[in-house]
C-alpha cells in the first residue's frame, strides 16, 4: 500500500498549530484553519490599479490554493496527465523543486480537472489530496517522495461528483481525512487515520461518504478533537484513536447535495452550515451533547466558501453560488443578521484584525471593515481575470493567490505591505 523512504522530525507528532510561525500559512485558512491573519498590518492604499505584483507564474488545473512555510511556496496542480507539486521561492517564484505523478482524473461535469484539496504542510513534510483520491506525502527541503496512498483504490471509495476536495488535517502525529470508504472487511472507513512518517493506517471509523469540506482541530474542556462536516454530518472525533465523540447528521434531503464549508469553532461552540436545504446551526458541545443555540435556513446559508469570526459576529456568504449569495453579518450567539449585501457574489473571506481580506470569483480584490455596524469597503480592484475559487494564502503581507483557467492560469503575489 505504501512505501517508507526516510525517518522524518519528531516535530510531525505534535500539533500542526505548534508548528508554524505567526507569518506561515502551512495549510487550508492559515495556521489555525480559522481564516485569521496574525502577520504585519495590511496597506489599503492601493487604489483601482491594485497592489503592486511582486511576480507572477504560469500554472495549471485546480482549484487547489498556495500554502506558505518559510521562504517556500507550494502548489498543488495539474500539468497534462500529471498531478505535480511545486515548490516556489517565496521572493521570486522560481522553482526549487518539483514533484509529480500520474493521473487519469476527468470531470463528469466539464469542470476544472485539476486537484482541489489545499496542501498541508507540517513536520518538514508536504501532504497533498488529488482530485483521484491520492494522498502523497513529500518532502519539504528536497521533494522526494516519503509515502503515498491511492485511497479510491484501498477503500473501494466512489467518485463522488468532483472527485476528491477536504485537505486533510494532521494533528498528533496522524493525517486525518475524511475518505468515505470501506476496509476490505468491512469495517466502515469514512475518516481514516494514516501515520504520518509511514502512511500506515492506524485507525479508520464512521460510515459516513466523503464532503468537500476539510476538517478543524478543536480544543474542547482540555481534550484535543478532529471535527469534521462529512457529506453526511457533524462529527468530533479523538485523533490519537479515532474514539467517536459527537455526530450529528446535517444534510440535504437532496442526493445531489454535498457539505463543503468547513466548521467554524469558538471556544465550546461549533457554527456549521451548508446549501439545499439544512441551513445553518451554532452548537454547543458539553462534554456529553451537542445543544442547539439557533438553527436557521435564513441567516447564514452557505453553499462552499467557510466563513470567518471576529468579536462575536460572523462574517460569510448566504445563498447558492449560481444565483449570486449575499455578503452578511450574522451574530454569533443570536443569528440575527446584522447587514446583508445582496448579490455580492460567491468568494472567499479572509480575517487581518479589523479587516476583512475578499476574494471575489470574478478576481476583484477587497479590504473592508470587519465591523457589525455597515460594510464599509476600504480598497478594491480587479488583480486577476476569472475565474478564483482557490483559497489564496496570506502571508508576511503578501497576498498568494490563483485563479483557475486553461489557457491563462496564474499564480501570483501581491504585495499588501505598507509603503510598497
Amino acid at each position: 500500500m505504501n512505501t517508507t523512504i526516510g525517518i522524518v522530525s519528531i516535530l510531525a507528532f505534535l500539533p500542526l498549530a505548534t508548528l508554524a510561525p505567526a507569518q506561515d500559512w502551512p495549510q487550508f485558512f492559515g495556521p489555525e484553519r480559522n481564516g485569521v491573519y496574525s502577520g504585519p498590518a495590511l496597506s489599503d492604499d492601493w487604489g483601482t490599479d491594485g497592489p503592486p505584483v511582486l511576480w507572477s507564474i504560469p500554472v495549471g488545473l485546480g482549484l487547489s490554493g498556495p500554502v506558505v512555510v518559510g521562504d517556500r511556496v507550494i502548489l498543488h496542480h495539474r500539468v497534462g496527465n500529471e498531478e505535480v507539486v511545486d515548490a516556489l521561492d517565496r521572493e521570486t517564484g522560481e522553482q526549487i523543486w518539483r514533484y509529480a505523478y500520474p493521473t487519469t482524473y476527468r470531470d463528469d461535469f466539464g469542470f476544472d480537472e485539476g486537484p482541489r484539496a489545499i496542501p498541508v504542510v507540517a513536520g518538514g513534510i508536504v501532504y497533498t489530496f488529488g482530485a483521484q483520491g491520492q494522498l502523497h506525502a513529500v518532502n519539504l527541503e528536497s521533494g522526494a517522495r516519503i509515502w503515498s496512498v491511492d485511497t479510491m483504490r484501498e477503500f473501494s471509495v466512489p467518485k463522488n461528483f468532483f472527485g476528491a476536495g477536504g485537505s486533510p488535517l494532521v494533528e498528533d502525529g496522524r493525517v486525518i481525512a475524511n475518505i468515505g470508504g470501506m476496509r476490505a472487511n468491512g469495517d466502515p472507513a469514512g475518516i481514516v487515520a494514516f501515520d504520518a512518517e509511514t502512511g500506515d493506517v492506524l485507525w479508520t471509523g464512521v460510515n459516513d461518504e466523503s464532503s468537500y469540506s476539510s476538517p478543524v482541530g478543536a480544543t474542547f474542556d482540555g481534550e484535543r478533537y478532529a471535527v469534521l462536516f462529512t457529506r453526511t454530518g457533524l462529527v468530533g472525533i479523538r485523533p490519537e484513536d479515532g474514539q467517536l465523540k459527537f455526530q450529528l447528521r446535517w444534510r440535504s434531503r437532496s442526493a445531489s447535495s454535498v457539505n463543503a464549508a468547513s466548521p467554524v469553532i469558538v471556544g465550546n461552540r461549533i457554527f456549521i452550515s451548508a446549501e439545499y436545504g439544512p441551513g445553518a446551526a451554532v452548537l454547543e458541545w458539553d462534554g456529553a451533547r451537542l445543544t442547539p443555540l439557533w438553527t436557521s435556513n435564513d441567516v447564514l446559508s452557505t453553499h462552499y466558501a467557510t466563513s470567518v469570526y471576529s468579536e462575536g459576529t460572523l462574517y460569510g456568504y448566504h445563498g447558492r453560488q449560481e444565483f449570486g449569495p449575499s455578503l452578511r453579518a450574522v451574530d454569533f450567539q443570536t443569528g440575527e443578521v446584522y447587514w446583508d449585501i445582496d448579490q455580492f457574489r460567491a468568494g472567499s473571506i479572509q480575517l487581518a484584525d479589523d479587516t476583512l481580506v475578499i476574494l471575489r470569483e470574478g478576481g476583484e480584490l477587497v479590504l473592508a471593515d470587519a465591523s457589525p455596524e455597515e460594510f464599509r469597503v476600504r480598497a478594491r480592484a480587479t488583480i486577476l481575470p476569472p475565474t478564483v475559487r482557490a483559497y489564496p494564502a496570506l502571508s508576511d503581507g503578501v497576498l498568494f493567490v490563483r485563479n483557475s483557467d486553461r489557457r491563462d492560469g496564474a499564480l501570483t503575489a501581491f504585495d499588501l505591505r505598507p509603503g510598497n
